[in-house]
């Protein structure tokens, strides 16, 4: 049995307002890949939308490496996750409306304005990523399967 998830299915999980854990590749082989938690946007069929500031860590590995993978999962049973990768592109003026809609995917709307008005104060850059390869994962079925098996079908 496949846990993959339906394509639908994997773009509308991608879409829940979840923390994404950001992977970029290091130029150097002898260390791991930088990976860090980021708040995203996405909509079904878009791109992935990330903000940094420019200059970070992140913002110059991704400018040597290309691109970029977004991975999100679930903290409770059943598990589940969705991996992105793709391209990256730059977007070094974003408008305060671009950063509104990520930042109001995770803070009340003061703290949403607020968050926008500091944000602009600094060289905050959006980096999008059209997704080119999918991973994803979902065991309900499996979880389900196991609960039945333990505890009979009235799980």
């Amino acid at each position: 049995m496949s846990m993959a998830m339906a394509a639908d299915a994997r773009e509308r999980f991608l879409a829940e307002t979840r923390i994404g854990i950001f992977t970029v590749a290091r130029p150097d082989r002898e260390r791991a890949p930088l990976s860090v938690p980021v708040w995203y946007g996405y909509t079904p069929g878009g791109d992935v939308e990330v903000f940094m500031d420019a200059g970070s860590v992140k913002d110059k590995l991704l400018r040597q490496a290309g691109r970029f993978s977004l991975s999100v999962h679930t903290e409770d049973l059943p598990y589940r996750y969705v991996t992105v990768e793709g391209p990256a592109t730059w977007e070094e003026s974003p408008t305060p409306d671009q950063l509104r809609a990520v930042a109001g995917r995770y803070l009340n709307p003061g703290d949403t304005q607020n968050y926008v008005d500091t944000q602009m104060s600094r060289r905050t850059i959006l980096v999008r990523m059209r997704p080119e390869r999918w991973l994803s994962n979902d065991q309900s079925e499996v979880w389900a399967q196991l609960q039945a098996s333990w505890y009979g079908n009235g799980a």
